[in-house]
């Protein structure tokens, strides 16, 4: 199945939360914090959103920096993705 995001919307992958602390103790399900850093799967092509011109600035297979409650989780194919407008990107990570 392909997804294909509208308007100013993005599809993200985010990376695996962290199973240890540094000092090496596992974390339970509930403690780990939400990560905050995800891949870019695909991106809407832009366009007019709420009467004002949107252009693009992130591409597919940026590494990307998101709020942390932002977006819409979706479940496709046993895969695990996030739906977010290109205003909830914070930074793009080089």
């Amino acid at each position: 199945m392909t997804i294909k995001p509208l308007a100013d919307r993005i599809l993200i992958k985010m990376e695996e939360a962290e199973e240890t602390t540094k000092s090496g103790i596992l974390l339970a399900g509930s403690a780990k914090e939400k990560p905050q850093i995800a891949d870019v799967i695909e991106v809407g092509p832009g366009g007019v959103v709420d009467g004002k011109e949107v252009k693009m600035y992130v591409k597919k297979g940026d590494r990307i920096i998101t709020s942390k409650y932002s977006g819409t989780e979706v479940k496709i194919d046993g895969q695990e993705y996030t739906i977010v407008r290109q205003s909830d990107v914070l930074a793009v990570v080089e």
